[in-house]
């Protein structure tokens, strides 16, 4: 039937559950519905697609992994430079790593061969390589698995909780 979006008390994503958890907690009063999709599970009880915990959990930090997948998944798999989307991506430094640039969220883009090669050892100002868009952290590791659900068009109603998509 589907996933439903966990929201903490404060309304920022916390977790995606089943639908049968989240029915259970909304039922026994720990968290309240926000959103629905139309269908029912009895005649009084809708199918909640995102609800909301009635009291704030506190979440340790977390520093979020930078694997090559979740770089390109927030980078929409296209380029940086010139906007080439599909395959044969490579990751490129915007600091080049030979002058300190180090492996991090905001030094890393997605970028197609031919630019990251025209780019070479420069900087993108020194390349005269505009980027499209300023390289930076996720907000949460949550973030990665809402968007790919909103992007398949499954759950376009959890876009108003999620920060920067």
């Amino acid at each position: 039937m589907g996933k439903v979006l966990v929201l903490n008390a404060s309304y920022e994503p916390l977790n995606i559950t089943s639908w049968r958890r989240a029915i259970v907690l909304v039922i026994k009063g720990k968290a309240e519905q926000v959103e629905h999709n139309g269908k029912f599970i009895y005649t009084n009880l809708p199918l909640p697609t995102v609800i909301r915990l009635r009291h704030y959990v506190r979440v340790p930090y977390k520093d979020i992994p930078l694997p090559r997948r979740n770089l390109l998944q927030r980078d929409s798999h296209t380029c940086q430079y010139c906007g080439h989307s599909g395959d044969g991506l490579t990751l490129d430094h915007v600091i080049p790593r030979s002058r300190g640039g180090q492996d991090t969220w905001e030094n890393m883009v997605a970028a197609c061969v031919r630019c990251n090669v025209k780019k070479g050892n420069r900087t993108p100002r020194e390349a005269e390589m505009p980027l499209r868009n300023s390289p930076r952290k996720p907000h949460s590791s949550l973030y990665f698995e809402i968007t790919r659900q909103i992007r398949s068009g499954v759950h376009q109603e959890w876009k108003k909780y999620v920060i920067g998509f």
